[in-house]
């Protein structure tokens, strides 16, 4: 059977490693190496792929990125994208090209040119592929959904909310990959002790998104969530550890922090702080409350193998439980965007939406998470998998490495 040139430049090979025999592994391995050696097109640095980071306007997105990049431990740089206006329209052609790119405002986009590109965000497609005419030879990684073809990339990293097929270049991870260690969380822990050494134990952290698709955080959500999160700090005696995020909102953060009476460290979000307290937050809570809008804190939360509470941001026929266990998510939100996306999740081709029941489902069933206000599990979860890991050897098997 003829592979298609796409598949077969693509990580590709690794799916049809993963059938072969260790013999048939092995002589397809060496063969790989030696082709990337003869093609002579890497600029590789002390035998490594020089990575560019391709940033993304959402924080979450970007996590993911320094993440892999990270673990991988190669030469990285991180570019700063600006986007034009028209730049949504330009997305649809799925063209190669730095049209919708504000250069000024961006981070330089000249040789050397990169071996490898980690992007998320759908504004970075059209600079990857660009990227790809500068070096013909370049790997391109998305974390997400891409709304180009699939085949147009080297390897795509997603996660169950934006419902992709299988394919040999899409890694399928339970949940977004992050930066949560428990030496991170011991280290972060230890340095902020003695700021909140005054709140009695034990504490709650509350992890606090934001409107999110066809749901929408507004302030009476967050002050039913102060009020909420405090009746179950005070009911063991302790406190909360409160961090908002970039889509939360200064009235929601207003009515959040007015609503809450128990003893509190609470954290505005700032872009680029100093010092953030959300990892020594994870670290010194018993328990964590997180909002059910952010895929990337549920992520971290779960991570940390402590008990963790779902807030549903929504209420009565738009709650996010409202349709759980029905193919379709209820048609009508609570304002006309809200609406779209509700009809994008039901009409749509997948890549145009995501839909984070499909997570909920997942993190309350295996009894990783529960809703907040409902026992908790009858036993502890079984370790999730490792998606850093997975995904970083996806992406070494690209180079044969």
């Amino acid at each position: 059977m003829t592979i298609p040139e796409t598949i077969a430049y693509n990580g590709p090979l690794y799916h049809v490693l993963t059938h072969a025999s260790k013999a048939a592994r092995a002589r397809l391995s060496v063969t790989r190496s030696k082709s990337l050696q003869k093609q002579g097109n890497f600029c590789l640095k002390n035998g490594q792929p020089r990575t560019w980071i391709l940033q993304s306007p959402h924080s979450g997105d970007n996590t993911q990125l320094r993440a892999i990049a990270g673990r991988l431990g190669w030469p990285v740089e991180t570019k700063k994208l600006a986007y034009r206006g028209h730049e949504g329209l330009l997305r649809l052609l799925s063209l190669p090209t730095l049209a919708g790119v504000n250069l000024a405002a961006s981070s330089p986009l000249t040789a050397p040119w990169p071996d490898l590109v980690i992007c998320s965000g759908r504004g970075a497609e059209a600079v990857a592929f660009w990227l790809r005419t500068r070096n013909p030879q370049l790997r391109i990684v998305f974390v997400g959904t891409p709304w180009s073809d699939l085949r147009r990339f080297d390897l795509v990293i997603t996660t169950p909310q934006y419902r992709l097929p299988q394919a040999p270049n899409v890694l399928h991870n339970l949940l977004p990959v992050h930066d949560v260690t428990p030496q991170r969380l011991a280290a972060e822990a230890e340095r902020w002790a003695p700021k909140l050494a005054h709140l009695p134990r034990p504490v709650t952290a509350v992890l606090v998104g934001g409107s999110s698709g066809p749901y929408h955080f507004t302030p009476q959500a967050a002050a039913r969530l102060g009020r909420e999160a405090s009746a179950l700090a005070a009911s063991d005696g302790g406190s909360l550890l409160v961090t908002t995020s970039a889509r939360t909102g200064t009235a929601a953060e207003d009515a959040l922090q007015a609503a809450i009476t128990a003893p509190c460290f609470f954290h505005r979000w700032q872009p680029d702080a100093a010092d953030n307290p959300f990892h020594a937050m994870l670290g010194l809570a018993s328990r964590i409350i997180v909002t059910a809008d952010s895929i990337s804190m549920m992520a971290e939360a779960v991570s940390t193998v402590k008990p963790v509470l779902l807030f549903d941001i929504e209420e009565g026929p738009y709650a996010m439980r409202a349709d759980l266990d029905v193919p379709r998510i209820g048609r009508r939100g609570r304002r006309l965007e809200a609406t779209f996306f509700r009809l994008l999740i039901n009409h749509a081709p997948p890549r145009f939406s995501r839909d984070l029941r499909v997570v909920h489902r997942q993190l309350v069933r295996s009894g990783h998470a529960r809703w907040l206000g409902e026992p908790p599990p009858a036993s502890a979860p079984a370790p999730l998998e490792d998606g850093l890991s997975r995904s970083v050897t996806r992406i070494r098997a690209l180079f044969g490495l």
